[in-house]
């Protein structure tokens, strides 16, 4: 089995990438699926983000309003610890439980927006990081997801720096250009992650 970090600055195309990867026969472990799905209704997660920041967190149908809890932690590092402290572990424990049931020759992707941030690059294998420039980047989250150009520019600002991002890479993805480019890099590079997880493609 090999463990693959997959991570990328916001609008680098790191979920293009996971799609690709997981096509070719990856196992996929997405860390922000698995956030909001130890959140859902009922779960012992929402019970405990309840009780911590209040039941007007809820919405008419039970849910967790997350526009309002982001509201409530992104400016505030004391709350947004105390969110990361229910839902980490949480994460943690399903993606465990899902490695343990990959096969013994799977490549696993741990898809971790913040790998670089929350320097976890010592628990994979290898780390795959899709880069793109901060303009290219700029550039998709204006145009393509619609973002006021500060929103933008301050969602970049608070990730890790594109250097601290290469420094951990083991692969490198270059999205600076059309998507088109994008799936023979990948392709190439899960040729050597098979080799290396010692399985065969097929």
């Amino acid at each position: 089995m090999l463990n693959l970090g997959l991570t990328g600055g916001i609008g680098a195309g790191k979920s293009e990438v996971s799609l690709i990867l997981t096509s070719l026969g990856a196992v996929l472990i997405d860390s922000d699926r698995i956030a909001r799905e130890v959140v859902e209704p009922g779960t012992p997660g929402l019970a405990a983000v309840v009780a911590e920041f209040g039941p007007e967190l809820l919405t008419a149908d039970g849910r967790l309003d997350r526009p309002g809890l982001g509201g409530i932690v992104f400016n505030d590092p004391e709350r947004l610890s105390a969110l990361n402290a229910i839902i980490h572990p949480l994460v943690r424990d399903r993606s465990a439980e899902l490695q343990a049931a990959a096969a013994p020759d799977a490549v696993v992707v741990h898809d971790v927006p913040l790998l670089a941030e929350n320097k976890l690059a010592p628990l994979y294998d290898l780390v795959m990081v899709v880069d793109a420039t901060p303009e290219t980047q700029l550039d998709r989250l204006v145009r393509l997801r619609g973002m006021a150009e500060d929103e933008a520019r301050a969602r970049m600002a608070a990730q890790a720096t594109r250097a601290e991002r290469l420094a951990i890479a083991d692969v490198v993805i270059d999205n600076n250009g059309p998507i088109e480019a994008l799936e023979p890099q990948v392709r190439k590079a899960w040729a050597d992650l098979v080799r290396r997880a010692g399985t065969t493609e097929g």
